[in-house]
């Protein structure tokens, strides 16, 4: 078998509806659109979302919930994490450049938060923009020091 040997199986492939060529192909006159009316005419495209005049599903379903549009997003990293880190890179100064660097938060414009799961045995420097209270008490107890920006 080759590539220029390959064809559909029988019968899958069928041939093409050509409308608006005469009555005698069966598809003439109207070409399937029916009699007047927005979908008979060119150029005619219903809205997304249009469902021919019932209530659409988007204002049919209940509103609910609140979105605070002055929600404060932070990208959270653990202890566990940093400790990981700051072994395989050698390093005792962690901020958001460096995490961004080895690919734990997007980018360094980005907001970091330290969360307390894990240990801290090494003394490290964590700068970011904000601390639970578990990872700041473990940082300070390794003789880290643990910086808001």
């Amino acid at each position: 078998m080759e590539l220029n040997n390959l064809k559909p199986a029988a019968g899958s492939v069928k041939p093409r509806k050509r409308i608006g060529r005469g009555q005698g192909s069966g598809r003439g006159g109207t070409s399937t659109k029916g009699h007047k009316g927005a979908q008979s005419r060119a150029g005619y495209s219903t809205k997304p979302g249009f469902e021919g005049g019932q209530m659409p599903l988007k204002l049919r379903v209940p509103k609910f919930g609140f979105k605070n549009p002055f929600r404060v997003e932070y990208n959270a990293v653990n202890l566990d994490v940093l400790e990981e880190m700051a072994a395989t890179h050698k390093t005792d100064l962690i901020d958001p450049t460096f995490l961004a660097a080895h690919g734990l938060i997007g980018n360094a414009s980005k907001k970091v938060k330290i969360l307390g799961r894990g240990e801290v045995k090494t003394k490290l420097t964590v700068k970011a923009h904000a601390f639970s209270a578990a990872a700041k008490k473990h940082i300070e107890a390794a003789g880290g020091v643990a910086e808001v920006i």
